[in-house]
């Protein structure tokens, strides 16, 4: 009998010795104890439920967890790619409050690749956001820690709530290239949404063997554009979006890359670097989003443009994009008037 005991009692401190606490610093003026607890202990059961998982080789079963079901299904997916755990017994993060969710952004998690050739690297904050009552509505990876406190330092470009916004899609825009959310990107994209790629291409040597490279542009629908990304998301075993930088000045001042139009008050864009990763192709390049905030509960993306960072010149020689020559505000406004 003592030898059982002993045997419940060393897997009972097991138990409790993989929970992980969590602890939510917020502003002196949020006044609701109550909400801060769940998101508290709600965040804490996911945590320890993701180490369980990771330790036990198993899938994480969201059945008891505190999630909705696009929370659980975001979390999930993402453990279909790779598997993560948290390296920390206790975790302290910051509350963003906003108008209908509460964010956390710098949740720290450890990846261990289920392939090879998924490169995101080893460290990997996450995002969760909760719903008014403290129930985890996302899960997803965040963006380059450098780009996330460059994007929240901005200056007065755009107010602080509206800058957290455009973080929070930003971020589940490229969650929802790596989880290959089609439904996410059909919702995203404006009826009427422009997307512009551009490809390089070498002219036929000249007389002295030499050639030039010159950039040039396919223009497509929104329907087009989904249909080619689904074929994407058929043929690639994984994809890997990274932004790392914001890139660029603004004429207006304040954040770089970030920029409100001066014809419409509802348009900001957004300039990225943008690395794209899978398992059958690479590039990178510089990405241009204009976000529609006519509708403030659900922004859409007018247009996405995307331009290679630099231009082979042959040799192996490279020449980068010209700053003149990437889309910014206005140049991207000239092309939807």
């Amino acid at each position: 009998m003592k030898r059982i005991m002993l045997c419940v009692c060393s897997l009972i401190a097991v138990l409790f010795a993989n929970a992980i606490t969590v602890t939510i610093t917020v502003d002196e003026g949020f006044d609701n104890p109550a909400i801060l607890e769940k998101m508290q202990t709600n965040l804490g059961h996911v945590l320890t439920e993701i180490n369980d998982a990771y330790n036990g080789k198993r899938d994480i079963n969201t059945s008891s967890l505190q999630m909705d079901d696009h929370a659980k299904n975001m979390l999930v997916t993402l453990w279909s790619t790779v598997h993560f755990y948290c390296d920390d017994e206790e975790v302290v993060d910051r509350c963003w409050p906003l108008k209908n969710s509460y964010l956390l952004r710098q949740i720290p998690l450890i990846l261990e690749p289920q392939d090879e050739t998924f490169t995101s690297g080893t460290y990997q904050e996450a995002v969760i956001e909760f719903d008014k009552t403290g129930k985890i509505s996302d899960f997803r990876f965040a963006l380059d820690a450098q780009l996330s406190e460059s994007m929240e330092r901005c200056g007065s470009v755009v107010e602080t709530e509206r800058r957290m916004i455009i973080l929070d899609y930003i971020e589940q825009f490229r969650t929802a290239y790596c989880t290959k959310d089609i439904d996410f990107m059909e919702k995203i994209f404006s009826d009427d949404a422009v997307i512009i790629t551009g490809k390089v291409i070498r002219t036929r040597p000249n007389d002295f063997g030499k050639s030039n490279a010159k950039v040039v542009y396919n223009k497509q629908t929104k329907q087009e554009y989904l249909r080619n990304l689904k074929r994407a998301f058929l043929r690639n075993k994984y994809i890997d979006v990274k932004f790392s930088e914001i890139g660029g000045g603004s004429n207006e001042g304040g954040c770089p890359g970030i920029t409100r139009s001066q014809n419409n008050p509802n348009f900001y864009g957004v300039r990225l670097f943008q690395e794209w990763k899978s398992s059958n192709y690479s590039d990178e390049g510089y990405v241009f989003l204009l976000w529609n905030f006519t509708n403030e509960n659900e922004p859409v993306i007018e247009v996405r443009t995307w331009q290679p960072s630099y231009i082979a010149t042959g040799n192996g020689q490279k020449q980068a994009l010209p700053e003149e020559d990437i889309f910014n505000m206005s140049s991207v406004e000239d092309m939807i008037k």
